[in-house]
This record gives C-alpha cells, structure tokens and sequence, in this order.
C-alpha cells in the first residue's frame, strides 16, 4: 500500500487536538474534529487504515467496534474533497 500523504496544496495545521486543513489553490478549509485528526495523523505517520484504527482504539477503547469504520469514513471524506495524494 502506497503512503497516505496530503496534496502538496493542502496544508495540515494542528490546533491543539482538533486540525485544520486548507487547500491553499481553492482557500477551502476543512476543521477536522479530535477523532478525525487523531486518524489523520496516524495515517500520515504509518499511512495504513490499520495502525490508525489501532491508535483510535488506543485512544479511545470504547470506540473499538467502529474504529474501522471511522477511519475508512475519513478516507472517503478526504478522496471525495481532493485532499489526499493518489
């Protein structure tokens, strides 16, 4: 699987848990919530829906039966807004 890495126009900024994301060509932005930059960070660290899904449990063990699903809901989110890198 090919590293999960954000378009060289998407900029990440960390705003203490949360994330926002802004495509510097279209001045979009997009606030990602505790749950979504926690995701987004393991993603780009490791780049596998796996190790991220396994940080959100570690995070938060309550959450582990959708843990898979959250971070494949982000994936989608991000594809469907051209933020990630193909």
């Amino acid at each position: 699987m090919a590293a999960i890495t954000l378009r060289p126009e998407v900029t990440a900024v960390d705003t203490g848990q949360t994330m926002v994301l802004l495509n510097q060509h279209t001045g979009r932005y997009w606030q990602l919530n505790a749950t979504g930059a926690l995701i987004l960070r393991a993603l780009l660290r490791d780049g596998t829906p796996t190790t991220a899904a396994a940080a959100l449990i570690r995070a938060h063990p309550q959450a582990a039966e959708r843990a898979d699903r959250d971070v494949d809901d982000l994936l989608t989110a991000l594809r469907t807004h051209h933020l990630l890198s193909d």
